[in-house]
Formats: structure tokens, sequence, C-alpha cells
């Protein structure tokens, strides 16, 4: 009987490979220090336990007590990520949601939308709203920084490809 020997032939480098390595090492190399979160609830008790959540993530956090106030600290701390509760007096978190998401200086904002609304039709509402996402109410720790350290690293990779983008763009019209 024959026997058959395969012989390993080096292939050709995959570009979509090492596209994808390139963006897993640039995903891993981001600094979340750099990021900042704006929590918005009217509720005391579930603002502390948000903060105390969010105390595993090396981020400066923000807090505000309602729609109005969540508005003012935007435009004061610029955070990346606004985690949104939905009930609140003055200005609903929908509204908040379609502020941010209408001002060209804020869009870029990420939105998380936190609810004990649990119909299809509210969570339908907070996607028409623009929200990135949203979480329902009692919030999984697990799950809440999972979502915020994928949306965070995405808006500070955006970021910083924004900043590469402007550098050689600001090269080319030097010549």
């Amino acid at each position: 009987m024959a026997r058959i020997e395969f012989m390993s032939v080096p292939s050709e480098p995959d570009p979509i490979s090492e596209l994808a390595l390139d963006a897993e090492e640039a995903t891993a190399s981001v600094d979340l220090s750099e990021a900042t979160i704006l929590l918005v609830d009217d509720n005391l008790q579930n603002l502390e336990l948000m903060q105390a959540y969010l105390e595993a993530l090396p981020c400066a956090v923000h807090t505000a007590h309602d729609g109005v106030e969540a508005m003012e600290a935007l435009a004061v701390h610029r955070p990346d990520l606004v985690l949104l509760d939905v009930m609140m007096p003055r200005m609903s978190g929908f509204e908040v949601c379609r502020r941010i998401k209408g001002n060209p200086q804020t869009r870029q904002t990420l939105v998380i939308m936190v609810t004990a609304l649990n119909e299809v039709a509210d969570h339908e509402r907070a996607v028409e709203s623009g929200t990135d996402d949203f979480l329902s109410k009692p919030v999984n720790k697990l799950e809440l920084l999972t979502r915020i350290r994928s949306l965070l690293r995405l808006s500070l990779l955006r970021r910083r490809l924004d900043r590469m983008v402007g550098r050689r763009d600001e090269g080319f019209g030097e010549s």
C-alpha cells in the first residue's frame, strides 16, 4: 500500500487575519482611564449602587439626578458614555437621549439606557430615541461592566482614529 505524505506549504499572510490581530491589539491597548461616564438616575439608592459597580472601572464618573441636570453635566464634563435611567422627573431619559443624539456636538456620546420597563414598546422607544444599548433593572453587575468596557473601547478607538485622520489631513493641507 502506498503511503501518502503531506507537505506543509508556507501560506501567504492572510490580510483579514492580520487586520483582526491589529484590531485585537488596539482594543487590548485602550486605556479606559481616559474615559468619562455620566451616571443619571433620580433614585439615590440606584445611583449609589451603580456608582459602586462602576468603581471597578478606572474611569471618571460624574452623576446627575434628573434629565435637566444630565444635560447640564453633559455640557460641563463631555462624557464618553451616559448611563441613563428612563423614568425621571423634569425630563425623561428618552428625551435626554434624543437631545444627545440630535446635537452634532454630542451625537457621538454613547448612551446606555437603564430601565425597569420591560415592554417591547419601551425598548423600541429607547432605540428610536437613539440609545446605543439598554439594560433592564435590576442590573447585573457583570453585564453592565462588560457592556460599558466594550462600548468605551470602541469610543476611545474611534477618538484615536479621528485624531490620526486629522493629523493625516493636516499633513496633506501643507503641500
